[in-house]
């Protein structure tokens, strides 16, 4: 990490083996693109059991082997969704991208959205839920973007902290908030402001700097999208290492 905070991809991950799930948020090093990128780990078979797949208007996770798939209910869900034609996209890591879709269509806002939701149910790790979004200046020339994370207090499930973070997009720059700070039992969650990390130019050089990072036994899936500020067709990437 620089005097200035600044991060590297590389560093943040090949030095941890389990943040768990990932979202990355931010603007391309050339300043046209805004940068998303997500991604899953398991250390279980149920949570290696399993895939990103694509569909219009979102993506969802589903089991690589449905006759290996034992508990889905935190497992199988919409990670990402688009809203409001397109100038809205919605990343999270659980069955919250619904909660934020059904509350925009209704009219309310993202911390809305969150503020009736709290971290998973998984004693005694009580993953945290963590969400981000994009809102597209029409006809999309800049973005703004938001990230959150739900969680317990210090482990404590009788308590849940919500915590929101709002950026103006800088190029070359993102933000990048994770579930666990590492390995251990209980996994302990993420802890602090999401951290500032480069970005590349392109969807390309970002998903292989992510996949190429994350721990090799436990990395599932990653998704990647770049959406052009000049109203371009966005680029998506998927890797899943069940194939």
């Amino acid at each position: 990490m620089s005097v200035s905070g600044i991060h590297s991809i590389e560093q943040l991950l090949s030095s941890n083996s389990y943040p768990g799930r990932g979202i990355i948020i931010g603007k391309s090093k050339d300043g046209k693109q805004a940068m998303i990128a997500y991604f899953i780990m398991g250390r279980s078979e149920n949570s290696r059991n399993r895939v990103f797949e694509r569909f219009d208007g979102g993506m969802r996770t589903k089991a690589f082997d449905e006759s290996k798939l034992e508990d889905p209910s935190l497992i199988i869900y919409n990670p990402y969704l688009q809203a409001k034609n397109g100038m809205m996209d919605i990343i999270t890591n659980g069955d919250q991208t619904d909660t934020v879709f059904c509350a925009l269509k209704d009219g309310k806002t993202f911390e809305d959205a969150l503020r009736g939701r709290e971290f998973e149910p998984d004693c005694p790790n009580y993953t945290p839920r963590i969400s981000g979004i994009n809102y597209y200046c029409f006809p999309r020339s800049t973005f703004t973007y938001k990230l959150s994370i739900l969680k317990s207090s210090n482990g404590n499930p009788e308590v849940c902290n919500r915590y929101f973070y709002e950026y103006a997009p800088i190029a070359g720059l993102g933000h990048f908030i994770h579930t666990y700070e590492c390995d251990g039992n209980p996994i302990p969650s993420f802890y602090g402001e999401p951290e500032m990390v480069e970005l590349p130019d392109t969807a390309e050089e970002l998903a292989q700097t992510v996949w190429k990072n994350l721990n090799a036994d436990n990395k599932v899936s990653l998704f990647v999208r770049t959406v052009p500020l000049d109203g371009g067709e966005p680029t998506e990437i998927i890797i899943n290492k069940n194939v």
